[in-house]
């Protein structure tokens, strides 16, 4: 037989290819810079947030061309300091900006482990470890909506998890639509609150379901799904001659952090035989506590369930998990395909440990390892602690609200989502004024912006429905003192002062 001829014929292969003793000493280095530039200068109080840069400016300073030839140790090194330098450190504790904050050492612990393992929790053969530690994460937060079995998978993200939802119910009332795509099928209907997340309408678009038939229900003042819209929506949906499927409840608005009243809806679906399922990728780490899990009274009704333990535990993006009451196998019927090189049922060990078909990835990240690991550290008390104190932190920033003058409640906040408006000296007293809401809804992204270019904190700001923009404070981070929340209310009053 010939010998392949090509280019890689005067290539050496009797050594290795690689330099592992001058990778090494690279890694002890970039350890170094992590620790001090990633951990502590991230988590350290008295330093800025961001260091902002103009895009032009910063494309600039990085010097991101990618050339022929490489570089040498010091100057990698020093690109890992700018990465670092520039970026937005969102383990500081006056980054209020998004449902996920801080920094826990044990959780980056289990990200670096991760990362140093390279494999894909598909097959028990390449990741024996991390199969049977998402196995027992999954079994526990299952345990927690209140199921004794059932099934789930971790998927890149909550939007992803609501999709499988999606995908799952439609396969469960029509399971020949997996082999024969929508075109048999009736118009179908999908139902989720005008406060729900908008995964919900992408997820209509991706899976062929059509956004037009994604039905939002009216809500309450508080943000709340109204059960009784909810039933005269699917009655309507009916008589204009769609099929209803689908009803996602939401436990935790991403705006307001309202949780919809899971039992009444639960008797909804269950009168008109409704696959319901709770995205509580917010608000379902409530469940870990026994003050709070009665936000999400009635959860153990769903017939699925999106969490996410990188929101409110400080697991670190991402980690987000589709839970199924059903053990009969649904999941797999519906996703696996049985890759004859992954997928080999005369293996030697139990198949059943092979995961991975469950899900529509193949490559997947161990997303549960960084979890078993902080469960590991702080226990389910520890973790419900967690979620006490970002509670109570949002209790005492409320009080320090509505004491403040200038400042003024959206709503009275049932979870941790704070939402207010601040009102300048300029102002106040025109609330009768034509402008005034107009002017109003101009103040918080100009109060952004100022604490952006000075680094001092990151909050975010919307509009929500008739309102204009008002600020939507987040307290995830126990690190967050005091302090940093009396510190919060000063500087945006220093920084709208003048406005």
């Amino acid at each position: 037989m010939a010998e392949p001829s090509g280019a890689g014929d005067s290539i050496p292969l009797e050594c290795p290819g690689l330099d592992t003793a001058a990778g090494e000493e690279f890694l002890q280095e970039v350890f170094q810079i992590l620790l001090e530039e990633g951990v502590r200068k991230s988590t350290d109080v008295t330093q800025k947030v961001c260091d902002w840069k103009e895009p032009q400016e910063l494309r600039d300073l990085l010097d991101l061309e990618l050339r022929s030839d490489g570089e040498g140790r010091e100057r990698l090194l020093q690109r890992c300091r700018d990465v670092l330098r520039f970026s937005v450190r969102t383990g500081h504790p006056r980054f209020f900006n998004q449902l996920f904050s801080g920094l826990d050492h044990h959780a980056l612990a289990g990200r670096f482990l991760t990362e140093t393992l390279n494999t894909s929790p598909y097959t028990y053969e390449v990741a024996p470890v991390l199969v049977l530690m998402e196995e027992q994460v999954l079994t526990k937060l299952r345990e927690l909506v209140g199921w004794s079995s059932g099934d789930g998978i971790f998927a890149p993200g909550g939007s992803m998890s609501n999709m499988l939802a999606m995908n799952v119910a439609r396969f469960q009332r029509f399971p020949e639509s997996r082999n024969r795509g929508n075109w048999d099928l009736p118009r179908l209907g999908l139902f989720a609150s005008q406060e729900s997340h908008y995964s919900i309408l992408k997820g209509a678009a991706l899976l062929g379901i059509g956004t037009d038939n994604v039905h939002l229900v009216r809500t309450d003042e508080r943000g709340k799904m109204i059960p009784e819209e909810l039933e005269k929506e699917i009655q309507r949906v009916k008589a204009e001659g769609s099929e209803p499927l689908f009803v996602c409840a939401t436990s935790g608005t991403t705006v307001l952090g309202a949780f919809d009243p899971l039992d009444a809806i639960a008797d909804v679906c269950a009168r008109h035989g409704l696959w319901l399922h709770v995205d509580a990728a917010w608000g379902g780490s409530a469940l870990l506590s026994p003050r709070l899990r009665h936000l999400l009274a009635g959860i153990h009704r769903a017939d699925s369930v999106t969490w996410n333990p990188h929101k409110l535990l400080m697991v670190g993006l991402q980690c987000s998990a589709f839970l199924l009451r059903d053990s009969s196998g649904l999941l797999q019927r519906c996703h696996g395909v049985g890759a004859s090189y992954l997928f080999q049922r005369d293996k030697f060990y139990d198949v059943s440990l092979d995961t991975g078909d469950k899900s529509p990835q193949c490559g997947r990240r161990a997303d549960g390892l960084k979890l078993w690991i902080l469960w590991k550290a702080v226990g389910t008390r520890g973790l419900a602690q967690r979620v006490e104190r970002a509670f109570g932190a949002t209790r005492y920033l409320l009080e320090q609200v509505k004491r403040r003058e200038g400042f003024q409640l959206v709503i009275e906040p049932e979870f941790i989502n704070l939402c207010f408006w601040f009102i300048p000296p300029s102002l106040r007293g025109q609330e009768n004024s034509p402008e005034f809401w107009d002017k109003l809804g101009k103040v918080a992204p100009a109060i952004k912006e100022k604490m952006i270019r000075r680094g001092s904190m990151m909050v975010g700001y919307q509009p929500q429905g008739s309102h204009v923009n008002f600020f939507r404070q987040i307290i995830t981070n126990p690190a967050v003192t005091r302090q940093d929340l009396d510190f919060f209310l000063d500087e945006i009053q220093e920084l709208g002062w003048d406005l």
